[in-house]
């Protein structure tokens, strides 16, 4: 089994697929935000490559194609920004100022965990970059001297957890305007988040691929200063 996914290139992409929709198929089946198909894919994933006995890079020569598609996939998230433009227009100067306030603090969090907790240098940088987009993230962590894998898991578990818990924070917190709505979601939990954001409204998730990009590029520059405080 092992050698089929090394010397194939699309049956990774066909056991991905199929566990994400199976995903799909229990979220829409129990009405729950709780069920996120992309957890539920990657954990059915995982326990398929153990029972297989198939190693990481294997399965990643047969599902390279996946990896492909996230630039675009990407990308295409300015297509609900596009149709949003003047009510960004009117209100950039209080979303911009948002997505910068939110990506400081993502950063800075990081900081005050690593002191807390005593992580060394490469530690530290592999999480710095946890709420941004994973193209962005990686070439952060790469750059700095982070652990880019971990910063992979660290940035999915991120958005995950946003997606999943994204409703219920924006309640608590008494969060109503779709703009604030949007940008907390893009700003703290990226594509992942984002994809929720589209499913409470369009306003929502234009705003939060807005920050997916102001909160990329604000990152960016911020890590390289961040990873100057260890």
């Amino acid at each position: 089994m092992n050698e089929f996914f090394a010397s194939s290139t699309t049956v990774g992409v066909v056991i991905s697929l199929i566990f994400y929709y199976f995903g799909i198929f229990l979220k829409n089946k129990f009405k729950s935000s709780l069920i996120n198909p992309l957890l539920i894919s990657i954990a059915l994933t995982l326990v398929f490559l153990l029972i297989f006995k198939i190693d990481y890079a294997s399965y990643n020569n047969s599902g390279k194609y996946l990896s492909y598609l996230l630039t675009p996939a990407t990308v295409s998230l300015a297509i609900p920004l596009y149709m949003e433009i003047e009510r960004m227009k009117k209100n950039i100067k209080a979303i911009l100022i948002s997505i910068f306030v939110g990506s400081v603090t993502s950063m800075t969090v990081i900081l005050i965990m690593a002191l807390i907790f005593r992580f060394d240098h490469a530690t530290y940088i592999t999480f710095l970059p946890k709420s941004i987009t994973t193209a962005i993230g990686m070439s952060i962590s790469q750059e700095l001297g982070g652990i880019v894998p971990i910063t992979v898991a660290a940035i999915i578990v991120t958005g995950i957890f946003g997606n999943i818990s994204a409703e219920g924070v924006l309640k608590a917190a008494k969060i109503e305007d779709p703009i604030a709505k949007g940008l907390a979601i893009g700003t703290s939990a990226h594509a992942i988040g984002t994809a929720k954001a589209m499913e409470i409204g369009e306003v929502e998730g234009a705003m939060s691929s807005l920050s997916i990009v102001t909160a990329g590029i604000i990152t960016v520059i911020g890590a390289n200063l961040w990873a100057l405080f260890l």
